[in-house]
This record gives structure tokens, sequence and C-alpha cells, in this order.
């Protein structure tokens, strides 16, 4: 079911069992990038005011919450969540059955592998040098591993890797890598121990 008070722009592909509440945009157009396919598997649930740019491509699965914001050529697997009020800038990756929790912050260049969690009002930056004349061609996402989580309020700084399985406690501030299979907490992030399943 597609609301009628949806906005689903040309070139845009949604799979069956789709629900897509009101005031949803789907295959929003930009300046230089007319045209551009978008497609949305089966079985998504797009929740109301949420906005999706044109070029971008979504497995079967899909939820967003209220309001999410996607921006354009982003490549997004199957089973996928994005909580309500998250931003994902464009060109970021995301793998399968990852959940993006509410108010998280996701930019450009980033990459999201399979089964990672990110919780709520994490931000990730991508800007070593704001406002550098030329910062818009050193931007430098986050990689985030398979099934590693990183904890509520957390603060990733540009290019930081985050190892499989790792867990970054609440409120952290990481501004080095994290090996994969540890816990990591505080201003600026270290070592607390190993994860144990």
């Amino acid at each position: 079911m597609i609301a009628k008070t949806a906005i689903i722009y040309p070139n845009v592909h949604i799979g069956k069992n789709a629900f897509i509440e009101d005031y949803c945009i789907i295959g929003v157009q930009f300046k230089n990038y007319m045209g551009e396919e978008t497609i949305i598997g089966d079985n998504a649930i797009i929740r109301s005011h949420a906005v999706i740019y044109a070029g971008t491509i979504i497995g079967n699965n899909f939820q967003s919450g209220n309001k999410a914001n996607i921006r354009e050529f982003n490549r997004i697997g199957d089973n996928v969540s994005v909580g309500s009020l998250s931003v994902v800038e464009h060109h970021v990756q995301i793998g399968n059955a990852v959940r993006v929790h509410s108010q998280a912050f996701i930019p450009e260049y980033t990459v999201l592998e399979d089964d990672c969690w990110i919780g709520p009002q994490v931000v990730i930056t991508n800007a070593k040098y704001p406002k550098h004349p030329n910062v818009k061609n050193e931007l430098k996402g986050a990689r985030i591993g398979k099934n590693a989580k990183v904890g509520a309020n957390s603060t990733l700084l540009p290019g930081i890797s985050i190892g499989k399985d790792a867990l970054i406690g609440a409120g952290s501030v990481v501004v080095k890598d994290v090996r994969p299979g540890v816990i990591v907490v505080g201003n600026p992030a270290k070592e607390l121990g190993k994860v144990h399943y």
C-alpha cells in the first residue's frame, strides 16, 4: 500500500508488498543528476515523512522510522532498518541485517558491514579538517565491521575502522581504530577487555 499523500518520482521501482506511509518522498531528484533510478526491494515499510533520494538501491525487507533521510547513491542490503530522524548521507554502503537506531548520523563514504548495530544518536564524522578548501575531496567515513556494535551517543572520528564483533561503550569518543572483538569505552575510547559470547 502506498499512501495517497506520498510522492513517488519517476524512475522509482518499488518491490512487492511495500507499505509507504503518508508524506513520504521517494526518488527525489537533485541538480546534475536528474532521472537517476531508485530501487526499493520487496516488503518495505517506509514510515511517514521519510525522504529517499534518487540513485539509491535498497534490498528486501527494509524499514525506516519516521522522518528518516536517506540521500543519493547509497547501496543498502536486505533486512536493514534506519530509525526515526536518522540521516544517511550519500555514497554510503550498508550491508545486510544492519540496524541504525534513531537520530544517528551516517556521513558520506561510510561502510556499515553485515549485522552491525548503530545505537541511537551515534555521530560518525568524515571531515578531518572542516572548512578546509579541499575538504570535500578528503572526506573519509568510518568502516564498521561485521557484527560490531556502537553504543548510544558515541562519536567516531573520520576514517576510523571498527573491527568485527567489537563493542563501543555508550558515550565513547573513538579517535583511533578498534581491534576486532574488543570492548572500548570512554573519551578518548580505550580498551576495556574482550567481548565474550
